[in-house]
This record gives C-alpha cells, sequence and structure tokens, in this order.
C-alpha cells in the first residue's frame, strides 16, 4: 500500500461540508481544483462516481481505468480515466492506502441475494445515487455506473472471489484527487449494515475542495 501526505491546509478550502452518514451527496469541481474525501470517524466506505460536467455520458471508466494501471485497487499515482479513454482525476495524496474498485454498489438487489428477503427495502448506495442524480436533473439511472469504494476492503481471494473485510481505513485517513476536467462527483456515503464494509455502523465523512 502507498500513502503519501498532503500539504493543504483545511482552513484554506474552497469549500467544506460533512456527508451525513447514509447518505447521497453531490459536488461540481472545476478542472484544476482538488477535492479531499475524509473518513472522519474510520472504516467508512464513500461509494463514488465520476462525470464530465460539460457532458455526462462521459463518466469513470473501472475497465480502462484498471486496464491502463494494471492495478485493481486504487492509491496514490493512480489515474481514473472516463469511457472516452480521457483521464479524469488522479489521486495526489492517500494516508488509506487502497481503495476498492471491484465490489460495488449495494443495492436492493444484491442485499437479497447476498443476505437475505428480508434486506431488500433497507437503505442503499444504489437507491442514494438515484436520488441525488434524479434530484439534480443532469444525470438518468442509465447513467449509474460501475463506481468507486473509498476506503472499502474488498480482497481478491486466490480463486478469484471477492470478500466483504473489516476497513483498513481509520478516523482522519483521507484520499485527495485532482481533476482534469470539470467534474461532478456522485457520492453515496454507504448505509450499508449487513456486511464490516462500514464497521455495522455508517459514519459521517467529509468533502474539501481546494482552488
Amino acid at each position: 500500500m502507498t500513502m503519501t501526505h498532503s500539504d493543504k491546509q483545511p482552513e484554506n478550502a474552497a469549500y467544506r461540508a460533512v456527508m451525513p452518514a447514509g447518505e447521497p451527496w453531490m459536488k461540481d469541481i472545476k478542472a484544476g481544483q482538488t477535492v479531499r474525501l475524509l473518513d472522519l470517524e474510520g472504516n467508512q466506505a464513500v461509494d463514488t462516481l465520476f462525470f464530465s460536467a460539460a457532458n455526462p455520458r462521459e463518466r469513470y471508466d473501472v475497465q480502462r481505468t484498471l486496464r491502463r494501471q494494471n492495478q485493481v485497487y486504487l492509491t496514490t499515482g493512480s489515474v481514473l480515466y472516463s469511457n472516452r479513454g480521457n483521464p479524469m482525476l488522479t489521486i495526489t495524496a492517500d494516508t488509506c492506502g487502497r481503495h476498492d474498485t471491484l465490489g460495488g454498489a449495494c443495492a436492493q438487489e444484491s442485499n437479497t441475494v447476498r443476505y437475505a428477503l428480508d434486506t431488500r427495502y433497507m437503505h442503499s448506495c444504489r437507491d442514494n445515487f438515484l436520488r441525488a442524480s434524479l434530484h439534480d436533473g443532469r444525470l438518468t439511472k442509465a447513467d449509474i455506473s460501475h463506481n468507486i469504494n473509498f476506503f472499502m476492503n474488498v480482497p481478491v481471494t486466490p480463486e478469484g472471489g471477492l470478500t466483504f473485510e473489516d476497513g483498513i481505513s481509520g478516523a482522519g485517513k483521507y484520499v485527495e484527487l485532482v481533476a482534469h476536467m470539470d467534474i461532478i462527483i456522485l457520492i453515496s456515503n454507504c448505509p450499508q449494515l449487513n456486511n464490516p464494509c462500514n464497521g455495522y455502523n455508517p459514519t459521517p465523512a467529509e468533502m474539501l475542495v481546494w482552488d
């Protein structure tokens, strides 16, 4: 794992907001700005999607991103590519050291399959994505694709399977990204209660942006 610290100070941020536990968040970031996602209390998964603000049909593409960096986890130096092959953001600082790209977002359907029928109507990340995008009006249900799970620990087994494990993040850990184009960031501060990705207790996270 690669851990690198930032010299940016919170008091100099142009934007700063706490994202409530289990809730969606949406923010526009300009090219050249740096955004920090901060795990306030530790062990909180922050499910995140990125879109081009100029054309939201251009969005983060997990396949291009992983193929170009030849690595299934994201950390300092990782470049996030769009479905049109353009660099969208680069991770410039990371005190957690590893972020999941494979586990996807929890949803009614996946909760039912993985856990039990009575979890079907529990709050989920896909619900959060849809709530925020429909309220904003620039995104549709068809735009919700494979996301990044910042701070989430999803090891790949020797057989090629995935397991959801206790988080490796802690209180005050963060990841910073610089934007290469004007970006829409869509976040679900994960409400999942059925696996240890949030320590079975979703907590707030913080977003900071510097010019």
